[in-house]
């Protein structure tokens, strides 16, 4: 007991306690343990979709033998990079466009997302952490509207928006997408429909508001028709809204990945064996779905993960 509290006021003292919750214990389905005698510490970032990652990882890598110390929700939106970085944590979930821009201050646009990994992850590994193959979504910025709005305005891309008439051509934004370099003045300009221009879209039909008022307003087409959300938001399927197609590839592809130290992964490539089939199962509707478990339905995410690796097999 001494020693488990001495534990937990050090890594206190870090900012590395998951403050989410344990996960559960499980046996992989054949009953196997290829991660005996393998330690892992597993983080994430402090939202709902990065601790549901951490969790399903630290949930079926411990099933698979390993002895994991659980660090996901960490404070702040850098912690989880650094501990990584600084050697206190062993794998963290992160997103393709996010290094790219943010962590290796690269601005080239590439809207392949194989290249854009590919890219990221020899960069990336002078940082000694190497990038497993992505997931099969990808959680990056999007427009939507309501489903009568898109069905009565006649809207499936956002190319489609440059043909409505302007009275039509109204947005709920968050303050932070209107100020990004990568957000809605250039993200405007690509699709011909400048802001501020009385052809285009007049400053007057741009709302910001707070992200999450973002989704209600645009469900409810007041006082916008098209708003900006995040792509494996729940909040998408339970508001009923449509996510248009960036058809001419302005915003980067934001890749899930599991990211890795080399150390451990040089160690350990099972555990990379043993993710990919997971990552090959998670989809932006799969996404959409588990996220909404937690932020519309209460669920805890460690059930979430454990339910699902369940259902999927890979757990028994």
């Amino acid at each position: 007991m001494a020693l488990t509290t001495l534990l937990a006021v050090i890594l206190a003292a870090c900012g590395l306690v998951s403050s989410s919750g344990a996960f559960r214990e499980a046996f992989l389905a054949d009953g196997s343990t290829p991660l005996e005698d393998t330690k892992v510490r597993v983080t994430s970032k402090n939202f709902t979709e990065s601790v549901l990652l951490g969790k399903i990882t630290a949930t079926y890598l411990a099933a698979a033998g390993a002895a994991v110390e659980d660090l996901t929700n960490a404070p702040g939106s850098m912690s989880s990079r650094q501990a990584q970085l600084n050697g206190d944590a062993d794998i963290l979930w992160e997103y393709t466009g996010t290094a790219w821009q943010t962590y290796l201050g690269e601005t080239d646009t590439i809207s392949d997302p194989d290249e854009l990994w590919r890219r990221v992850r020899d960069a990336d590994r002078a940082n000694g952490v190497e990038w497993l193959e992505p997931a099969s979504f990808n959680n990056t910025y999007a427009f939507a509207a309501s489903s009568p709005t898109a069905q009565r305005l006649g809207v499936k891309t956002m190319s489609d928006i440059a043909k409505l008439p302007v009275s039509e051509r109204t947005f709920c934004i968050n303050d932070e997408f209107l100020s990004r370099a990568d957000g809605m003045v250039p993200m405007l300009e690509a699709y011909g429909i400048p802001l501020g221009s009385p052809d285009g879209v007049p400053k007057g039909n741009v709302t910001t508001m707070d992200s999450g008022v973002v989704y209600t307003s645009t469900a409810r087409s007041a006082p916008c028709n098209f708003g900006m959300v995040y792509s494996t938001d729940g909040r998408i399927k339970n508001l009923d809204l449509v996510v248009l197609e960036d058809d001419r590839k302005f915003f980067l592809p934001y890749s899930g990945c599991a990211v890795i130290s080399s150390s451990l992964n040089e160690k350990s490539p099972e555990i990379a064996e043993l993710l990919a089939p997971v990552s090959k199962k998670l989809t932006d509707e799969l996404m959409q779905e588990l996220n909404g478990r937690v932020d519309i339905d209460g669920e805890d995410p460690a059930d979430v993960a454990y339910d699902w690796l369940k259902a999927e097999g890979f757990i028994a």
